[in-house]
Formats: structure tokens, sequence, C-alpha cells
């Protein structure tokens, strides 16, 4: 039976507009607001066209993206109602269906985040349910919120002039409403360790998106974090897909490898090899059978594909790569192929101790689901039961510390 598409988005969203929550940690706290938007491509290709922008701010006086050198001013700061003033970052890149742009927007700035009880919010204000909004000080409108009523978010951009002179939109406007009671919901997680580290994170696992991209209309479906940690992150892979009958899968597998020490953004290393898990997770939201199945065996593996970036990537002939993988609880497996059609990138380096300089490579790989396998009581189930598949794969290696 299909669930019925609710109309406002449900759960816990009054830590949505609000930072601090653990007391700020100096090159280690960093707050974002992410998400990944995935559209219907005219052409039919399977991953479709992808969207990836983030609202950021990092406890730190200097931090060189992609070589850009990115200088924090201060901590954030908040008026007498509880709006937050950030010095942060506004990042995005664009992936039209066939190459990749980046970045489709770089730029240093100031941002206010504030909810919908501010006097300065437009209109009769809200409830303070979670309504609020993230808007860059800049001449462009760059904002992202969320409605009063929870009915809607909304995000607007306008693309770097360099980006749009390359064949990027020049304008996006998104509407991303609440898709089924499974994905769109505020899910929060959290973790402490020692000496006051640690993370807090809340998701929105789906929504449907429709807009416009320029003068095209457009539809497709998105996700979305807001990610606040202060500790040293090691390698990871992670992966999300949605399915067209409504279904959602995603993989998580932080670990330990050569590549920990790495200190440059190729795309391949001899020391890329092989990886000790930390912790392993995966989940599948069943819209078949109306189920969360929740795994915490999860195996990935990485091998090189005969794909390559292109002319327009960090290494042309550099080969981009497959994900294998496998996941199983005591009732249900899933094993599945996923062929990265693109990269981008984004590569962080920050002074540390003793003159020396920590790194961070994050790779985002649109993908193309080649195979799928479930199997659990009910019988098997393979990539021709479904419809379009659409996700994304992430690689980090490096730490920042």
């Amino acid at each position: 039976m299909e669930a019925v598409e609710p109309t406002s988005f449900e759960g816990d969203f009054s830590t949505m507009w609000g930072l601090g929550w653990r007391p700020p940690l100096w090159h280690l706290t960093w707050d974002w607001w992410w998400w990944l938007v995935m559209l219907d491509d005219e052409e039919g290709r399977p991953a479709g066209q992808q969207l990836m922008v983030l609202w950021s701010t990092k406890d730190n006086d200097r931090v060189e993206v992609n070589g850009f050198p990115w200088l924090p001013k201060g901590r954030p700061s908040s008026d007498e109602h509880g709006a937050l003033v950030l010095d942060g970052m506004v990042c995005a890149w664009w992936f039209d269906g066939e190459r990749m742009h980046e970045p489709y927007i770089k730029r240093t700035c100031n941002m206010i985040a504030m909810t919908d009880t501010h006097p300065k919010w437009p209109g009769q204000g809200g409830k303070g349910e979670g309504g609020g909004a993230v808007v860059p000080l800049l001449p462009d409108d760059l904002s992202m919120g969320l409605r009063s009523d929870k009915s809607s978010f909304w995000l607007n951009l306008r693309g770097d002039k360099e980006a749009v002179a390359g064949g990027a939109p020049a304008a996006m406007a998104l509407t991303l409403t609440p898709w089924n009671p499974a994905m769109s919901v505020a899910r929060p997680s959290t973790a402490t360790y020692a000496a006051g580290m640690g993370y807090d994170i809340l998701r929105v696992h789906g929504t449907r998106v429709h807009g416009t991209v320029d003068d095209r209309e457009v539809q497709g479906t998105a996700y979305f974090q807001k990610v606040c940690v202060q500790a040293p992150s090691p390698p990871w892979y992670w992966g999300v897909l949605h399915f067209e009958d409504g279904s959602y899968m995603d993989w998580f597998l932080p670990h330990l490898a050569p590549t920990l020490s790495a200190r440059d953004a190729r795309p391949w290393k001899k020391r890329d090899i092989n990886h000790i898990s930390l912790s392993q997770g995966g989940l599948f939201h069943d819209a078949k059978h109306q189920r969360t199945e929740r795994f915490a065996r999860v195996e990935v593996v990485k091998v090189a594909s005969k794909h390559t970036e292109g002319v327009h990537g960090h290494s042309p002939d550099a080969s981009l790569p497959t994900f294998t993988v496998h996941m199983y609880n005591g009732r249900t497996s899933i094993k599945l192929e996923v062929q990265a059609v693109e990269r981008a990138h984004w590569h962080f380096d920050q002074p540390t101790r003793g003159g020396l300089w920590s790194h961070l490579t994050y790779n985002e790989y649109p993908l193309e689901l080649k195979r799928l396998e479930i199997k659990d009581e009910f019988g098997l189930r393979t990539r021709k039961d479904y419809g379009w598949a659409r996700g994304n794969a992430e690689h980090a290696w490096g730490m920042l510390h």
C-alpha cells in the first residue's frame, strides 16, 4: 500500500537554526546546513541532474578551500532576539547530467540564521515550531529556509559569474515539499566523546522538489542535513539512494586507512587499497513493505572504473570509482553496485601545531545504480523491480585538526 504524502514536515526542528549547543573547540568546531538535490534529466540520464549546496562556518582563523583562503573572524554571535550572525562560506556544485560545474558557488560572507519568531521575520511571524532561514548578506539571494507551517522549504541561488560563463545556470528557485512519512521527518542524532568532542546532526531523508533552473521547470527529490561537529573526522564512505517508489537507502562507513595521512586531492593513490572500519551503519526505508530496516553490518569496496573525470576535472585521466556495498541484518540482505558518473571535490587545508598543515579531501560522486539485490522473507528484488533510482556517494580522506 502506497503511503499518503504528508502536507507538512514532521518531527522536532527546534535546533534547526541554532548553533553552539556545545562549548566550541578551536580548530575543530564546524557547522553547516547541506542540501543534495537530484532532478529529473531531460535526456533521461540515470543519475539525473544534481546540486549540492552548503552554508558553513568554522572555528578557525584560516582555512584554505580549494586553494582559496577563508579567514573566519570571530565565533557566531547573536542579537537580543536570538538571531545568529556568522562569518561563513556558501559553496555549491552543479552537475548538469553530463559534466560537473565546480565550484558553482564559492563565496565568503556574513550570514544571518534566525527563527520565525524574530521581529524581522516577514509577515505575522511564526509559532517557533521550526520555521526559520539562513540568509547570506550578499546582493544576490542565496537564502534557504523552512516556512512557519512547515509545509515547504525554499532554496534560492545565483551562480558565480565564472560558473555561469562556463555553462552553469544563472539562477535557481526551488521549493522542497514532504514526500512520505518515513522520509520527510526531522531525524536527530548525537554523540559525545572525550574532551568535549562530539557531533549533533539533524537529517531529512527525502523531499519532493519543484521549481525553476533559469527559466526551465524542474522536479525531483532532495536530501538535507544540518551538522554541528567538533572532532577530527577520519576517512569515510557514505552514500544515499532515492527510488521512484518512495524507498530510501543509505550507508556509512568511517574507517582507518593509509589515506588518513594523505595531503593532496589526487583522485587515486597507491595507498587507497584497504581500510579498517570504525563503525558500520545502513538504512532502508522500504516503501513496498512499509517498514524501515537498519543494518549494523556494512561492507564497502571501491574499485577503479573505465570512466574518467574529463578535461575539467582535477586529473582528467583519473578513473572514477565503482562502489560495491553489502548490508545485512538477521532478516534482510542488500547488495548493490553503484558507478560514479562524475566527481566533485573540495579540499581543505588548515595550519595546525608546530607550523604544520592538516588536510581533508571531500569527494562527492553522482551515481548510476548498476546492480541491486534485496533478499528478505518475501523473496528477491532486483534492479528491474524499480524505476528510476538516483543517488550520490562520498569518499573522504585525510584529517583536519
